[in-house]
């Protein structure tokens, strides 16, 4: 897993993409601090840049620095959560402009798979997570679905078996600093 873990690192620091297990599904990712590698993706998936990724973070001390502020229920919220739970948040900085979305939020989870965890800790960053497809197309349950575009559009692609057994894409929860919840995907 060391292995794996620098050879992400080392294609993220060039703005490269990876090809990565999550604690949800396959995910493409990148350094969610550089435009130019967010826009590298949005290229990949054929998706319009006004459709917002996500972000994944290694701990809440991470989320804290890439959030202006934190409202307490979501840290009730990723205590409780009974599946990967991604917060849109308000307020985002320290990360690629392109990444925020109009309204000016931007949705992150507290990545809770050992590697990803791992990944993201070492690397220092927050990094870009979004199911491994064409966007519009369906979000591949297992490496088998992924698209040859998809694996040929990336960097790296990390040699190692997601342990997820179940996997989905997280549950989306909206929490607005006036304290405001909403529930976007269960």
């Amino acid at each position: 897993m060391i292995e794996q873990i620098n050879n992400c690192i080392r294609e993220l620091k060039k703005g490269n993409l990876i090809l990565y297990p999550t604690d949800t599904v396959w995910g493409i990712g990148c350094d969610a601090t550089n435009e130019a590698a967010v826009k590298k993706v949005y290229e990949l998936k054929k998706r319009a840049d006004s459709k917002a990724l996500i972000c994944l973070v290694a701990h809440q001390a991470m989320l804290e620095r890439h959030v202006k502020e934190v409202p307490e229920v979501a840290y009730d919220i990723m205590d409780l959560a009974e599946k990967p739970t991604t917060i849109v948040f308000d307020h985002p900085k320290n990360v690629a402009k392109n990444l925020i979305a109009e309204d000016n939020t931007l949705a992150i989870r507290v990545a809770s798979d050992k590697f990803c965890q791992y990944l993201i800790n070492k690397f220092g960053k927050p990094i870009v997570s979004t199911s491994a497809n064409i966007s519009g197309n369906p979000t591949p349950n297992n490496f088998k679905e992924i698209s040859s575009e998809i694996i040929k559009g990336v960097n790296y692609v990390v040699n190692l078996q997601l342990e997820n057994k179940n996997p989905s894409p997280s549950s989306i929860i909206k929490l607005s600093n006036d304290g405001q919840v909403k529930v976007i995907r269960e």
